[in-house]
């Protein structure tokens, strides 16, 4: 028998990783012959490298950058087995992780590590990029890190602009002359899941600004700011980037890679279903188990256990799913691809120990339905 295990990460109890090799446990006790292909998974966000690095053997990079406020940070990247392909989380640079909540503003916050990692990468002979731009700090446009790979941002008196969003309003003229030669061949795919445009109401600035420290004033000026960079754009480069869905994603980061590097926004779980090959490992597949720490009904808008079912579903093959929490609303995923979505705590407990027990409870979740399996077959 044949197992494909394709789980994301079970938040705070279990990498990607430790959740398959429970789940290859649970198995081996029923059926100590089957085969247990293991595919950690991820949708674009929080722990994709790890996922796609694992999949494919390949290997963690460490490298000083500046950080979102200026400051020294090691950052991370990913090179996949093929040595040609860098899987980036900009969060890792440019994240709000690396900011204590009273520090943060998006004023002055640059996306200028994000750039030098891409950069450490092109030296490594990569061609080929995944770029994950969940949990940034910064509302600079992307201008930080095209700044990093050799674009020139000038104002008026012709000084380059200074890190920060908030500088963008007195940005005059584009100078692309110095961007890495490299990048116009390169592939660049941007795991971007968010739709909003880059200004307005429903834009960067509005919808993600607070989070990131904005008070409403300065929300209305990262706005203005967003507006006007657009518009110099559309003057320099004859690209309209202010309405596009996804640009508004990480501060405008989305803007930046799309008007710039010309780059593709995709579902994180498409590109990360892609880039481990997950079709061609599933056929032939007699079972594809899946999960992470909770499903309910809004796995089916590109949460990891759905991509992973609708490919399966695909060759006909019966998906399990596994959860710390199942949620409202599950029933809709059994139109989905979903053979059985199975909760894995054992019993009444706390939080805590519900996510210090999660690889135990998992392997014995794994083995119950295994022997469910074997008594059919």
């Amino acid at each position: 028998m044949k197992f494909v295990l394709a789980p994301d990460s079970f938040k705070e109890s279990m990498k990607a990783k430790h959740a398959a090799h429970a789940m290859e446990k649970g198995i081996k006790t029923v059926f100590p012959e089957a085969e247990c292909v293991i595919v950690p998974m991820a949708d674009g966000g929080e722990g994709t490298v790890e996922s796609l690095v694992s999949a494919t053997n390949g290997r963690i990079v460490l490298v000083d950058v500046i950080g979102p406020l200026g400051d020294k940070v090691t950052a991370q990247y990913g090179l996949v087995g093929d040595g040609k392909t860098a899987v980036i989380e900009m969060a890792s640079a440019s994240g709000l992780e690396l900011i204590s909540l009273e520090e943060r503003n998006p004023l002055r916050s640059t996306t200028y590590g994000t750039g030098q990692l891409m950069k450490d990468a092109l030296e490594k002979g990569v061609s080929k990029f995944l770029i994950g731009i969940g949990g940034s700090a910064t509302n600079d446009g992307g201008v930080g890190m095209l700044q990093a790979l050799g674009v020139s941002f000038k104002d008026q008196s012709g000084e380059e602009l200074p890190f920060g969003g908030g500088e963008l309003h007195r940005l005059h003229s584009i100078d692309m002359s110095g961007l890495d030669a490299r990048l116009k061949t390169a592939q660049i795919d941007v795991a971007c899941d968010v739709t909003n445009p880059l200004i307005g109401d429903n834009g960067a600035s509005a919808i993600f600004g607070p989070q990131k420290g904005a008070t409403p004033a300065m929300v209305k000026t990262l706005d203005a700011s967003l507006a006007h960079y657009a518009q110099v754009i559309k003057g320099h480069l004859r690209k309209d980037i202010a309405d596009i869905e996804g640009a508004g994603a990480a501060g405008g980061l989305g803007a930046g890679l799309l008007a710039f590097l010309n780059a593709n926004l995709r579902k994180g779980i498409d590109l990360v279903i892609e880039y481990t090959q997950l079709e061609d490992i599933v056929k032939g597949a007699d079972y594809v188990f899946t999960g992470e720490g909770s499903i309910d009904h809004q796995t089916l808008f590109g949460k990891t256990p759905y991509g992973v079912a609708t490919v399966a579903k695909k060759h006909s093959v019966p998906v399990i799913a596994f959860a710390g929490r199942i949620g409202d609303g599950v029933e809709s995923l059994y139109d989905n691809g979903f053979t059985a979505i199975v909760g894995i705590v054992k019993e009444l407990s706390s939080l805590d120990e519900a996510l210090k027990n999660g690889e135990a409870n998992l392997t014995a979740a794994t083995e119950t339905i295994c022997r469910v399996i074997k008594m059919e077959r």
